[in-house]
């Protein structure tokens, strides 16, 4: 195999490795800390109304806009790793 196909192989390997890692915390934050955990978060208040609640309807949504942006950060320190950065 050459070293251009194996660069492909680990430059995706670590592509789908980092999606993975974005969808478990999306996942736990949606519907873990929403849905799953909301009877435990129930006794936390925070902005006047309970964790559990706040994770449904405004923390969900700040957790994916973070997550898009350390995607975006995350992705161009790999593309600088395997020689693919547009620079």
């Amino acid at each position: 195999m050459s070293d251009k196909s194996q660069n492909a192989i680990d430059y995706w390997k670590a592509n789908l490795r980092l999606i993975s890692g974005c969808l478990v915390v999306w996942a736990f934050v949606s519907y873990g800390c929403a849905i799953l955990f909301r009877p435990m978060l129930a006794g936390i208040h925070i902005g006047g109304t309970d964790l559990g609640f706040w994770f449904a309807q405004q923390g969900s949504i700040l957790a994916f806009i973070g997550l898009v942006f350390f995607y975006a950060w995350r992705m161009n320190q790999l593309d600088k790793k395997f020689g693919l950065d547009e620079e």
